[in-house]
């Protein structure tokens, strides 16, 4: 219990560290939100500084600034309040709202995909170990490290180019078409897989092989055990063998990787959303970024945050039921 309370503790600290360290850190960076919101007035309606500055103190709400530390204060009471502060490129949108209509979302396309991809790496990854130095291990093996190893918004932009613009099979854009009302019906559930197949096999594309890589890494590891190689010699079947003493085995190691990577899937997937203008939580992120939407940004990354750290909370709970071998004192 007190190795618990001990985790709980650390993990509660960690989260109130990198916050901290997001606040000020995001605040370095070159440019400001007015100085943006300006820069958006003067080109687009060809204002003069004077007149932006003006409409932008009056319309969307900028004070004088504040020194850093008041900042800090006041956004920590917002944070124990449960109040993330008002977005400033979607004005009047509470920041929570936002990330509360984007989690759905990213939740949909990473994690379907993250399903797959695991699923899909466990299988060949098992599979591929038992034939090593066959044609199906090399080939499988070259092709999940090439594609392990190219940017997901590569795959995702030869999709959109092929799939999208020439063949025009998939949209290449948005969550669900303009033609459809959002709602719990059959029609707007079937255009919304329709619109998350190229996002969703962007991310496969280029996570499997990894999956896979390892998973093949971990099971050679296992088959070498001697547990295996008794439970042959008692002629248990080779698929009772396969299933329940090697890949239950081999895929503990990955169950890490696992649970750290669902925490990091509320991130979403930065440039696969972007390239997609998919409405999910990293399509935010990547708005915020470049609109120095300071607000949007520390409430994304706060969701980040406290996913991958109580993701990896969960994992040390867990990891000792799963494997009988680890006790926690």
């Amino acid at each position: 219990m007190s190795w618990i309370l001990k985790r709980v503790v650390t993990s509660v600290f960690m989260v109130w560290l990198v916050i901290t360290l997001i606040f000020f850190l995001i605040r370095l960076m070159p440019g400001n939100p007015m100085d943006y919101m300006l820069m958006q007035l003067i080109s687009m309606r060809s204002m003069s500084v004077e007149e932006a500055t003006k409409l932008v103190q009056s319309y969307f709400g900028f004070k004088p600034k504040e020194p850093l530390l008041v900042q800090y204060i006041n956004y920590f009471k917002g944070l124990l309040t449960g109040n993330l502060g008002q977005s400033i490129l979607f004005p009047g949108t509470p920041v929570g709202r936002l990330l509360g209509q984007s989690v759905p979302w990213t939740v949909f396309i990473v994690g379907i995909s993250l399903i797959i991809s695991f699923a899909l790496g466990i299988y060949l990854g098992t599979s591929i170990a038992y034939v090593r130095g066959s044609k199906f291990d090399n080939i499988l093996s070259l092709f999940g490290s090439i594609t392990n190893s190219i940017p997901n918004y590569i795959i995702a932009i030869l999709l959109i180019y092929v799939l999208g613009g020439l063949l025009h099979i998939f949209p290449m854009r948005g969550a669900y078409g303009t033609d459809v009302n959002p709602g719990f019906n059959l029609k707007f559930i079937l255009d919304v897989m329709y619109h998350g197949i190229l996002p969703i096999s962007s991310y496969v594309i280029t996570s499997f092989g990894g999956w896979m890589l390892s998973m093949k890494g971990s099971t050679t590891g296992v088959l070498g055990e001697d547990y295996i190689m008794a439970a042959k010699a008692k002629g248990i079947p080779t698929k009772k063998i396969k299933n329940s003493y090697v890949r239950r085995n081999a895929i503990l190691p990955l169950f890490t990787n696992l649970t750290l990577s669902i925490g990091f899937m509320l991130g979403g997937a930065l440039f696969i959303e972007t390239m997609f203008s998919y409405p999910g939580v990293g399509y935010y992120l990547s708005t915020s970024v470049s609109g120095r939407d300071y607000p949007l940004m520390q409430g994304c990354f706060l969701l980040i945050t406290v996913a991958v750290i109580l993701a990896n909370l969960i994992t040390d709970l867990t990891y000792s039921k799963l494997d009988p071998r680890i006790r926690v004192r």
